[in-house]
């Protein structure tokens, strides 16, 4: 499983996490998208070794408000649906 998201990470654009946002009815700011952007292709490693510890939390600040509780909502869903994956 860690190849397949690893190739699928190599090849992430910033483009597709917009598309993948506005799907899930988040509009992203130019901000928020460059944050989510640089920060998963800086972190999804540690985040897949250790999602039990990962704190989406600590970064609510770097969103709206909206914004936020749709991405903490997702990634709950997502985390929820493929933790036993990891």
């Amino acid at each position: 499983m860690y190849n397949i998201i690893e190739r699928y990470m190599a090849k992430l654009t910033i483009e597709d996490i917009n598309n993948f946002a506005i799907t899930k009815n988040a509009n992203l700011s130019e901000d928020e998208l460059k944050f989510t952007y640089e920060f998963l292709k800086k972190n999804w490693k540690e985040i897949i070794k250790n999602p039990n510890i990962f704190n989406i939390d600590r970064y609510k600040d770097k969103y709206s408000k909206e914004n936020f509780v749709k991405i903490k909502q997702l990634y709950l869903d997502y985390f929820n649906k493929f933790a036993a994956f990891l």
